[in-house]
Formats: C-alpha cells, sequence, structure tokens
C-alpha cells in the first residue's frame, strides 16, 4: 500500500458527465443493479447493498491503518484533493470535514454518491482511465480499491504523477485478494480457496488485474514517483484474532466477504465462464459457510 510524494484530447464533456439517462439508466442483472456509464467498464454492482458494503469496508481500512483517512503525511495547509474513484463519495466527505479549507473532489462511474455534501466537497462521473483534463494540479491524490476494475495501472499512475503539484502527496490503497493463512487451517481443498482462485482467474482474463497491491510500489516507481514507502496489512478474515482490534477488524472484514459473496461473483462468472445465477448462487453458499467456520483463520492483504 504505497504512499509517494513527487516534486518535479477529446472534449471532457464527452467523459466527464452530467447526469444524463446514459449515466442514470442502470442495468439489471441477476438480480443486481450495475453502472451505466462506460457498461462493463466494472464488474461489480452499484446498487444499495453494495455502497452498503463499500461503507462497511471504509470503516475498516480506517481501522486497518490505524484509525485514519490516510497515511500520506499531508499538510493541514492542503487545498486540492482528488479521490480516485469515490464510490459512495464517503472518504472524500470525511476528508472534506477534517479539512474545510481544501477542495475535495471524488470521481466514478456511478453518481450514487449524496447531494447533501460538505459545501467544499465535490463529485464528477468520470473514468479513471481516460486522459485526465483537470486545469490546476492537486496537493494530494488518493485512490483506494481499485483491485479488478483497472485495465492500464501503469496508465493511471502515470495521471496521477502528471496531476500531482511539486511537493504534494499520492496514495494509493489495494489488495492482494489471494486468500491465504498462517495456520494451514485454509487449503486448496476448501471451496473458499477455490472460489477466490476463480475470482483471480477470471479478472486477469477480463483484463484487469486482481492483485495490485503488491504491485504498486514498483509502478510508483517506474512512473517517477520518489521517497515511495510501502505498508502490507494483514487482514483476519472472522473474529479469529487474540488482539481486540484485529478481532474487531476480522469481524468486519468477514461481514462485508460475506455481504459481497453474490456481487464479486455474477457478472464474472456468468459471463465468462458462462454459469448460470444458480451454480454461482451454490457456490458462495458454500463459501458462506466456510468462512463462518471458527477454525477457519484466512487472512487478506491490504
Amino acid at each position: 500500500m504505497p504512499v509517494a510524494d513527487v516534486f518535479s484530447l477529446e472534449d471532457r464533456n464527452s467523459f466527464t458527465t452530467s447526469l444524463s439517462p446514459s449515466v442514470t439508466n442502470y442495468p439489471l442483472e441477476n438480480g443486481r443493479r450495475y453502472h451505466a456509464f462506460r457498461p462493463g467498464v466494472y464488474v461489480l454492482p452499484n446498487d444499495e447493498a453494495e455502497l452498503d458494503r463499500l461503507d462497511m469496508t471504509h470503516f475498516l481500512l480506517k481501522k486497518a491503518i490505524g484509525d485514519k483517512l490516510h497515511l500520506a503525511p499531508i499538510p493541514d495547509t492542503v487545498k486540492r484533493v482528488l479521490d480516485c474513484g469515490t464510490g459512495t463519495g464517503i472518504w472524500a466527505i470525511e476528508m472534506g470535514e477534517a479539512h474545510p479549507a481544501a477542495e475535495v473532489l471524488g470521481n466514478d462511474l456511478s453518481p450514487t454518491q449524496p447531494t447533501w455534501v460538505p459545501p467544499n466537497v465535490k463529485f464528477e462521473v468520470d473514468d479513471l482511465e481516460s486522459t485526465w483534463t483537470y486545469t490546476a494540479p492537486f496537493d494530494f491524490i488518493f485512490a483506494r480499491y481499485l483491485c479488478c476494475a483497472i485495465q492500464d495501472w501503469p496508465k493511471l499512475i502515470k495521471s496521477a504523477f502528471d496531476n500531482v503539484a511539486p511537493g504534494g502527496f499520492v496514495e494509493f490503497q489495494d489488495w492482494n485478494l489471494k486468500y491465504h493463512s498462517e495456520d494451514g487451517s485454509l487449503t486448496e481443498k476448501h471451496e473458499v480457496a477455490r472460489w477466490d482462485q476463480i475470482l483471480i482467474d477470471l479478472s486477469a482474463q477480463n483484463g484487469r488485474e486482481p492483485n495490485p497491491g503488491p504491485l504498486l510500489e514498483g509502478w510508483m516507481k517506474d512512473a517517477g514517483f520518489i521517497n515511495v514507502v510501502a505498508k502490507r496489512h494483514k487482514l483476519p478474515i472472522g473474529p479469529w484474532a487474540k488482539d481486540p482490534k484485529q478481532k474487531e477488524i476480522g469481524l468486519f472484514n468477514l461481514c462485508q466477504i460475506i455481504d459481497g459473496l453474490e456481487g464479486f461473483s455474477f457478472r464474472l462468472m456468468t459471463q465468462i465462464l458462462k454459469w448460470s445465477p444458480e451454480e454461482v448462487e451454490v457456490l458462495c453458499g458454500k463459501v458462506r459457510t466456510e468462512l463462518k467456520s471458527k477454525g477457519l483463520h484466512a487472512l487478506l492483504d491490504l
């Protein structure tokens, strides 16, 4: 999960879009709702169940890094902040509240953010992988939880490099989605391991990196960032850890994974593997049962 600091077209309306039917006419598949802008780019739903899960994950990730919004040592005088792939907008809103003198902009493929927000917080519909055309640089660029969503990571990171102000900071927080255990309690025979590997393989087949976390440090250095700092956080899946903080993190992690099982699985498995929704649900049911087992001590790395 690297943090770095750096010293050093087409019509914008075609990809930074006002709210029009092409943006808000969300397609429904297998009982789940998906984004309409640039359809198919992102495989997870954008319905209320998914938005609730994303807010839970926000709480989880804050806990994981010490009850903080970020690790970059940004000054209190920060003026312009960009939240890439803002999701529900909760990070941008809390950042705006913490820095009322800063202008905070969040972008996403879906306009699912609330309308009542601090006056210094704004949202726009945008595709991170399109050309960035901002007229002024940002003091802090933040991106989190973009696994399985980005086709060209080096291009995205170069866009961040080109749009951060001299002396500014860029922070990426992302996953290695490969579940593992340190005590051997998770094996390849588990349905959890099988399901996880299927998703990893399908995301790669879909052209989007499922495990960007361990690769971010190298990508950032290749883009020209200096003073790159990478930190690995081991997050339990389930409340099995002895440490009270890790136990709480594990509980929230388990909840967000269980709530997301079908959302993680439906599009990739039905569209690429051509499974029926019923087949997906059967596998998710087996995974759900195993994840709740007290004898399974699985971990997920951030």
